[in-house]
C-alpha cells in the first residue's frame, strides 16, 4: 500500500507547523525563551523607558457584570491567572507519571518526593539561619522552589552524558517541588480567609468530581467549572493558583476507549469500500463519527490536555511571567546584603544538601530505592541544579516582600540561579568525562 495513503492529506501550512512542532519538542526551548525574556526584562528595567515598562504591567484590566466587577493589574492576571495553567500542567504531568509513567513504582516516587521535601525544608532553614530573625524572615518560601523550565534546559544541554535515571529523578523532583511550592503560596502567603468563597470553591470542585463520575467528557464543561473554582479561590484569600493543582490532580489519567475496542471500531470503518459515501444520515457516516470519537478518546484526558496546553504554557505564559517579574533596576539600587545572602545560601547550599540528605534517609530507612545507575555523587551534583529557583521564586517574592527590598531579593534569585546552573552543569560534565575514561 502507498505510504502516503496512511497519512492525512498535506496542507500548504504543514512545513511551518512541522517546524514549529519540532521546535517545541526540543526540551530546552522553553528554558531558552525564558532566558531571553529575562534579559529583555532586565534591559528595559535599566533603560530610559524603565518607568513606562513598569507602569505597563500595572495596567488595570477587568470586567463588570451588573453589580459584580473584577479588576486586576495585567501583572496580577499573569501571576495569579495565567500561571494557574502552568500549575495545572505541572499537576497533569505528576498525575500522568504516577498513574502511567515511571513513578508507578512507589519506592521510586518516594525517592523523588523525599528529595523534593528536603529541597524545601533545608533551604528554608538555611535562609532563616542566615537572617537570624532579622527583616525578611517571612520570605522563607522564596527559596523552596526549583525552576522546571531552566532545569529541563540544563538536562537537555547535558544530553546523554547523564543517566536516564538521574534525569527522571530530577524532573520528578522538580514536579513535586512545584506542587509543594504552590501549597506554600496558597497557605503561607494568602490573605484573610473568606469562608463563603471557600465553600463555593469546594462546591465547584465537588461538581468537577460529580460530572467526571457521570462520564461527562465535554471539555468546555470542565473549563467553565474550573473558571468558577478559580474565581472563588481568588476571592477566598487563598492564592488562586491552587485551583490549577487541584483540578490537574483530579483529571483522569486513563483513556475511556481501550486499544482492543479502538481497533474493533476502526476495522468497521476500514471494511467499507472506497468511495464518496460518507455523507447523509447513513450507518457508514455514523460509524465514521464513532471512529472519530474513539480515536480522540483513546488518549486519556491528561494526555490530551498536556498536548494542547504544553506549547502555550512553555512558549507564552512562562515567558510572559518572566517579562512581567524579572526586571531589576541596578541604578541607585540599595542592596539589602543579608536578604541577598540568605537567598543565595538557601538556593546554592541548602537545596543540594537538603535533596541528598532526605533522599539518603528515605533509602536508609527503606522507604525508597536507589536506581542501579545512580550513586550519591551523581545525585549531589545533579541536585545542585535544583538551586535554579527562578520562576517560582519570583512569584513568591512578589507576594512575600514589599517594593523596598524586592530588588535585593530578585538579585539574590538571579545570582543563585546563575551559580547553581554553572556549577551543576560543570560538575556533571566533569563527572561524565571522568567516568567515560
Amino acid at each position: 500500500m502507498d505510504d502516503n495513503l496512511q497519512q492525512l492529506p498535506t496542507r500548504s501550512v504543514d512545513p511551518l507547523t512541522s517546524t514549529f512542532k519540532r521546535f517545541i519538542h526540543i526540551e530546552s526551548a522553553s528554558g531558552t525563551i525564558l532566558l531571553l525574556c529575562t534579559l529583555v526584562a532586565l534591559a528595559f528595567s535599566n533603560s530610559p523607558w524603565a518607568s513606562h515598562y513598569s507602569s505597563f504591567w500595572e495596567t488595570p484590566l477587568g470586567f463588570h457584570f451588573g453589580n459584580y466587577g473584577l479588576t486586576h493589574s495585567l501583572k496580577h492576571w499573569i501571576n495569579d491567572g495565567l500561571m494557574t495553567l502552568f500549575f495545572f500542567l505541572v499537576a497533569l504531568e505528576l498525575k500522568r507519571e504516577t498513574v502511567l509513567g515511571e513513578l508507578r513504582n512507589w519506592r521510586l516516587a518516594t525517592l523523588s518526593f523525599a528529595g523534593a521535601l528536603g529541597g524545601m525544608v533545608v533551604p528554608a532553614g538555611v535562609y532563616l539561619s542566615v537572617l537570624r530573625g532579622g527583616t525578611g524572615w517571612e520570605g522563607w518560601g522564596t527559596v523552596v522552589s526549583t525552576d522546571t523550565a531552566f532545569l529541563i534546559g540544563c538536562l537537555a544541554i547535558l544530553g546523554s552524558r547523564i543517566p536516564q535515571s538521574l534525569r527522571l529523578f530530577l524532573l520528578s523532583l522538580a514536579i513535586f517541588d512545584d506542587i509543594g511550592a504552590i501549597f506554600v503560596i496558597a497557605f503561607g502567603y494568602g490573605n484573610d480567609l473568606n469562608l463563603t468563597a471557600l465553600a463555593l470553591a469546594a462546591a465547584g470542585v465537588a461538581v468537577v468530581v460529580l460530572i467526571a463520575s457521570l462520564g461527562i467528557r465535554n471539555f468546555p464543561a470542565y473549563f467553565a467549572t474550573g473558571g468558577f473554582v478559580w474565581l472563588t479561590f481568588d476571592a477566598s484569600g487563598i492564592h488562586p493558583t491552587i485551583a490549577g493543582v487541584i483540578l490537574g490532580l483530579l483529571t483522569p489519567a486513563r483513556s475511556w476507549v481501550k486499544d482492543d475496542r479502538l481497533h474493533a471500531i476502526l476495522e468497521r470503518v476500514i471494511a467499507y469500500p472506497r468511495g464518496e459515501h460518507w455523507s447523509g444520515d447513513t450507518s457508514d457516516r455514523q460509524d465514521l463519527q464513532l471512529a472519530n470519537t474513539a480515536t480522540r478518546e483513546a488518549l486519556s484526558p491528561v494526555e490530551r490536555l498536556e498536548i494542547g496546553l504544553h506549547s502555550w504554557v512553555a512558549l507564552l505564559i512562562v515567558p510572559a511571567f518572566a517579562m512581567a517579574n524579572a526586571g531589576i533596576s541596578f541604578y541607585s539600587m540599595q542592596v539589602d546584603t543579608s536578604l541577598t545572602l540568605a537567598i543565595f545560601a538557601g538556593f546554592v547550599f541548602g537545596k543540594p544538601v537538603g535533596v541528598v540528605l532526605f533522599s539518603y534517609l528515605a533509602v536508609r530507612f527503606r522507604w525508597a530505592i536507589l536506581p542501579p545507575e545512580l550513586d550519591w555523587t551523581l545525585i549531589f551534583f545533579g541536585a545542585t541544579l535544583t538551586g535554579i529557583g527562578f520562576t517560582m521564586a519570583l512569584l513568591i517574592a512578589e507576594l512575600a516582600f514589599d517594593d523596598s527590598v524586592l530588588n535585593s531579593v530578585k538579585l539574590g534569585i538571579l545570582v543563585s540561579s546563575i551559580v547553581s546552573a554553572t556549577v551543576g552543569l560543570s560538575a556533571l560534565r566533569w563527572l561524565a568525562s571522568r567516568r567515560s575514561t
